[in-house]
């Protein structure tokens, strides 16, 4: 039997080896063409800490940790084969799930140790519990709307900012209290409910434009809470563990924002993606558009020099991706230049295109980010958009009483010929109306995506011979 000073030796260099892993592994996934090796790396990472942690000489009975391990694999792997357009709210889900762990681990090492709490224990375990009762609840409301179950359009009220800053004002200060006076247990509830409420009423007025960013955000807090019971239970690799998924979470957040020329308190108290009212609905039956036939639409890209393809969420829902990939085969083989332009929030999570493209095997060099693609479009031929919306608007640029007044966008409108693959006219996730669709260079390419662009396919190739 290996003797328990031993035996911590292996625990420390196997947790040395998996945080050495995890931050490889956030390095890996920032590209592309590593992401898969990042995935691996972060498998690898957590699959030794697990080890590690389980050969730890304070398990005395392991047969609970098998129990669960089972129960998880059961329920795990059915909710690990999503399509990609559930990712999303696949990943809210697991943030909730994490969060409502760690509320209550602190929840039970508060009643272990109180009423003699040390002060700086009890500061980081109030972090602990706030953050992550705000993180389940505001998950699995970011979850439900994501999938469409809740209303996606914000709600709101007069003085709602001020009712909800108000809730984790009360939670910080009972807080400080038990930090002071960790002998009147009865007030620990209190840093467990009103966070919860927090997350929920946090959650309801956003609007589904800015939901990416708030996926990322609950993230980072997921992440926070970690570190802070990494205190807690004197885990060194779970501080790391957490503060590197905290760190990475918020400064996504960031760029994201950037990204959509948002500030942190316009997404989290803005609710941005309002109906706009002022547009009636008659008024946009009355407007003309022009629409396109497959067969149109194929003659249009044969006469092409450059295509850019534009994907977005109407893309993912039509799981189009790999019909897009033979739609890029087909014109590349008539010597036409193919590009595909990204937009950072496009989809409903960070790099939903991008991870939906990779899957159909499209060259990582032809994935060009916004501020790379934006200054070819006067010279492209034809914009082909495909299922976004939001992104693609030039409300963004020209209507200052737009919601999206400012949102960086992909300059689509400035191609010699837009065509755009969509269900209907109706608006984007932010429910505003794209003006794009109205004038007189886009075609209207109504349908499924993976169908139409199939129809495309079929009729290049037909062509092509």
């Amino acid at each position: 039997m290996i003797s328990v000073p031993a035996t911590e030796t292996i625990i420390e260099v196997t947790y040395l080896i998996a945080t050495a892993l995890f931050i490889l592994s956030l390095k890996w996934l920032s590209s592309p063409t590593t992401a898969r090796r990042g995935v691996f790396a972060g498998e690898i990472g957590m699959l030794l800490a697990i080890v590690g942690t389980l050969l730890h000489h304070g398990i005395v009975e392991y047969k609970w940790i098998l129990i669960a391990l089972v129960l998880g694999s059961i329920i795990g792997v059915p909710l690990g084969e999503v399509a990609m357009t559930a990712v999303p709210q696949r990943t809210a889900l697991s943030h909730a799930f994490g969060a409502l762990c760690v509320t209550l681990v602190g929840t039970a090492e508060f009643y272990l140790r109180a009423p003699g709490v040390p002060p700086f224990m009890m500061a980081v375990l109030s972090m602990e519990v706030i953050l992550g009762s705000l993180t389940f609840t505001g998950s699995l409301m970011a979850a439900g709307k994501l999938q469409e179950i809740l209303p996606q359009r914000p709600i709101t009220y007069k003085g709602q900012n001020f009712v909800n800053l108000g809730l984790l004002g009360v939670a910080v200060v009972v807080a400080g209290v038990l930090v002071a006076h960790p002998e009147k247990m009865q007030l620990f509830p209190v840093i467990v409910g009103i966070p919860l409420v927090f997350g929920v009423m946090m959650i309801i007025p956003i609007g589904g434009a800015d939901m990416p960013t708030v996926i990322s955000l609950l993230n980072s807090y997921a992440g926070l809470s970690a570190a802070a019971m990494g205190f807690v239970l004197q885990s060194k690799l779970l501080i790391i563990a957490g503060a590197l998924d905290g760190a990475s979470g918020f400064i996504l957040s960031v760029n994201m924002s950037k990204a959509m020329n948002r500030s942190f308190s316009n997404v989290l108290f803005g609710a941005f993606g309002q109906e706009q009212t002022s547009t009636a609905a008659g008024s946009k039956e009355a407007r003309p558009v022009r629409s396109a036939t497959p067969e149109e639409a194929a003659a249009i890209l044969a006469a092409a020099n450059k295509v850019v393809i534009v994907p977005g969420y109407g893309m993912a829902v039509a799981q189009a991706q790999h019909k897009v990939r033979e739609l890029y085969d087909a014109l590349t083989k008539r010597g036409i230049d193919v590009k595909f332009g990204i937009h950072p929030v496009a989809g409903r999570m960070p790099g939903h295109m991008n991870v939906l493209l990779a899957e159909a095997d499209i060259p990582y060099d032809k994935l060009l980010d916004m501020d790379e693609i934006n200054g070819e479009f006067p010279q492209t031929d034809v914009a082909l958009v495909i299922g976004a919306n939001d992104v693609t608007n030039p409300a963004a640029r020209t209507d200052p009483s737009s919601p999206i007044f400012g949102m960086p966008i992909l300059d689509v409108d400035k191609a010699r010929t837009v065509m755009v693959i969509k269900r209907s006219m109706g608006a984007g996730f932010a429910g505003i109306e794209n003006p794009l669709y109205y004038m007189d260079k886009t075609l209207m390419l109504f349908g499924d995506a993976k169908n139409f662009v199939g129809s495309i396919v079929r009729e290049l190739a037909g062509g092509h011979g």
